[in-house]
């Protein structure tokens, strides 16, 4: 056994892991493996650049460090770690895509989901590699901008909430969220980001939307109400 010297002094890099994580995953967690991988997954996307996070296979492979505690030879490693990934997606703690034959996994989190959707709807598409920002395929839409033309002034509160919803939905869906707004007259980012949160929970059907968006402020018509000015 190799002893750990301790935690060194002054400020350290630190990892974010939600509470939910130790409160409804940790307790069913009993294969090691998949403890491991799902413990180094947040240490890893954390250290990533991009608005859209995963890993691949062969990016868990390529950590020495990390494969060395996976098993006592390569070839164990590596079937420890199939198993945990297949634990992992079973368990839902991972999200698996498939591009191009290769599979991509992503944290089922608001951006991992949102992510795995826009990839498996072929709106957005990996490129480079995995410590490269990824590139959303439209052109960069300035968030603030488009609110302030379509639905009104812009104030820190509400320039908060816009950089939440950059860092958790593809820009198009965005875009085209406004628009539905602007085109049912419903002027209001709570509308907007109603649409957004149905989009990431049942996936975007752009036809589907296109044709029905009366349906859409049916379904939302409580954001119209008198305070919900967002």
């Amino acid at each position: 056994m190799i002893k750990f010297s301790g935690f060194p002094e002054g400020k350290v890099p630190l990892t974010p892991i939600p509470d939910d994580f130790f409160r409804k995953l940790l307790p069913h967690i009993d294969h090691l493996g998949e403890l491991k991988l799902s413990v180094y997954i947040f240490w890893r996307l954390d250290r990533m650049e991009g608005v859209f996070r995963y890993l691949r296979r062969a990016d868990l492979l390529a950590d020495e460090f990390f494969m060395q505690g996976m098993g006592n030879d390569p070839q164990q490693a590596q079937e420890n770690l199939d198993e945990a990934l297949e634990l992992a997606v079973l368990r839902g703690t991972l999200l698996r895509a498939s591009q191009e034959a290769e599979p991509y996994y992503f944290l089922n989190s608001p951006k991992g989901r949102a992510a795995y959707q826009a990839l498996q709807q072929g709106e957005w598409n990996p490129s480079g590699g995995v410590d490269h920002d990824r590139q959303v395929l439209e052109e960069k839409v300035n968030i603030f901008k488009l609110y302030e033309e379509n639905i009104g002034p812009l104030t820190p509160m509400i320039a908060e909430t816009l950089r939440d919803a950059e860092a958790s939905y593809p820009a198009k869906w965005i875009e085209q969220a406004v628009r539905i707004a602007v085109e049912n007259n419903v002027r209001n980012w709570n509308y907007v980001n109603a649409i957004l949160d149905r989009w990431q929970r049942e996936g975007r059907h752009e036809q589907k939307d296109r044709r029905d968006t009366q349906k859409a402020r049916s379904r939302y018509a409580e954001w119209e109400s008198p305070g919900n000015d967002g």
